[in-house]
């Protein structure tokens, strides 16, 4: 199967995910809405909202193409649930769907949006080095954000992703819900995806991955959990690859690949955060990976552990 015909896969696979979402509404606790023509799911704005809720937004996050689950861990030094992902389809569910990499703008509202409609727009640096560019209907985007967008954005977003605004559908969840949190702690494989395209690492040659981080608490402050969500990857999140490559390609990853591999590695993340005056992107880029990511080499039988959890971080981040 070619790329062209995996991401258009990627795309119908989103949109069944919404289009049962919206049937399940009442038991996921989910607001529907018509905006501008568009289709609006409401996981948790001004709520809590569930876990179910969570599990399926992550699931249409990495468009169906990865199992979610939530494992309840009384092993865990934190005794916190464990948010697991697995797919056999790393690149195109993590890149090209799951990576938060178009940070929409639209007057004042503001989101990151993540989800298989970024490939309808395809201008992120990421997604043109890998060739993941294709106009497909209906465009699914994820926003993380603490209102719903206006008329004024629906027409801003289909804009962008070359469709009218009858084929888009936006989901919603503030970073400080269940949904929200848990969402962005499923990215465990993709940040490690993300920071091995930054090692200039092969993506292709990963066959299929599996990861884990802790489900932190829940607050109603959305900066304190934006901390809370990154520091359960940069200090809990364990990752394990299956890829096909040369051991010497593997080895030269041992520094740099965890989160440890970063001068900023050590702190919690909004300590970090506000040393840099809560600029983002002053942040060392390299910051941003699992605690530990374990890689099978399918092709010499060698496995290597990079990394290792810091419970004692996050415990001094979550004030567990």
């Amino acid at each position: 199967m070619d790329r062209t015909e995996s991401l258009g896969k990627m795309a119908h696979r989103a949109a069944n995910l919404c289009t049962a979402t919206v049937e399940q509404a009442a038991d996921l606790g989910i607001h529907v809405h018509s905006i501008g023509g568009a289709q609006v799911l409401d996981f948790a704005v001004g709520r809590p909202g569930t876990l179910k809720a969570g599990i399926r937004l992550a699931e249409i996050c990495l468009s169906g193409l990865a199992e979610v689950a939530l494992i309840p861990s009384l092993n865990h030094p934190l005794k916190l649930s464990q948010v697991s992902v697995q797919t056999d389809a790393p690149l195109i569910a993590c890149i090209g769907s799951q990576y938060a990499g178009w940070p929409f703008s639209s007057g004042k509202y503001f989101a990151m949006c993540s989800g298989p409609a970024r490939v309808n727009r395809g201008k992120e640096p990421i997604l043109e080095h890998l060739g993941m560019k294709g106009r497909f209907a209906p465009a699914i985007g994820i926003f993380e954000a603490n209102k719903l967008p206006g008329e004024n954005e629906i027409v801003n977003f289909a804009r962008e992703c070359e469709v009218s605004t009858d084929q888009v559908t936006i989901c919603v969840a503030r970073t400080a819900s269940l949904p929200g949190s848990l969402q962005i702690v499923a990215r465990s494989v993709e940040t490690t995806l993300h920071k091995l395209h930054e090692l200039n690492f092969d993506l292709d040659c990963i066959q299929s991955a599996a990861g884990t981080a802790p489900l932190p608490p829940i607050g109603g402050d959305d900066l304190v959990s934006l901390g809370w969500t990154n520091d359960s990857i940069l200090y809990g999140g364990v990752v394990t690859l299956w890829v096909d490559a040369a051991d010497e390609e593997i080895e030269r990853l041992k520094t740099d690949l965890p989160s440890s591999g970063s001068a900023d590695f050590g702190e919690p993340f909004l300590s970090i955060f506000n040393r840099y005056g809560r600029d983002f992107y002053k942040i060392d880029k390299s910051l941003f990976s699992p605690a530990q990511v374990v890689l099978n080499n399918l092709r010499t039988g060698k496995v290597f552990v990079l990394g290792e959890p810091r419970w004692d971080i996050l415990q001094r981040s979550f004030g567990c």
